[in-house]
């Protein structure tokens, strides 16, 4: 019955496409922020007023998220209706 709506199809490819962003926003957080925040206050280096560490995992983050999101989402996603298949072919 689900198997074979192409719905279903769409939906897992969304999903599988939401989870590989929220890991790769995840991964560049946590990599600049312990990467770079992991030196000594004294050895910071500042971006704009903020700490190195945290303008690339925070700022940067948004800023490449946002990017991203808008590109899959326009070119991956597609609208599907919700109503049920089989209510119009009756």
């Amino acid at each position: 019955m689900f198997t074979n709506d192409s719905r279903f199809k769409q939906g897992r490819k969304e999903v599988l496409i939401g989870v590989g962003l929220v890991i790769f926003n995840f991964l560049w957080w946590f990599g600049f922020a312990y990467g770079l925040g992991s030196a000594r206050p004294e050895e910071y280096q500042y971006i704009l007023g903020f700490p190195a560490w945290f303008f690339y995992s925070c700022i940067g983050s948004l800023v490449i998220m946002s990017i991203l999101v808008v590109f899959f989402v326009k070119k991956y996603f597609v609208e599907v209706p919700f109503d049920d298949e089989s209510n119009e072919e009756k």
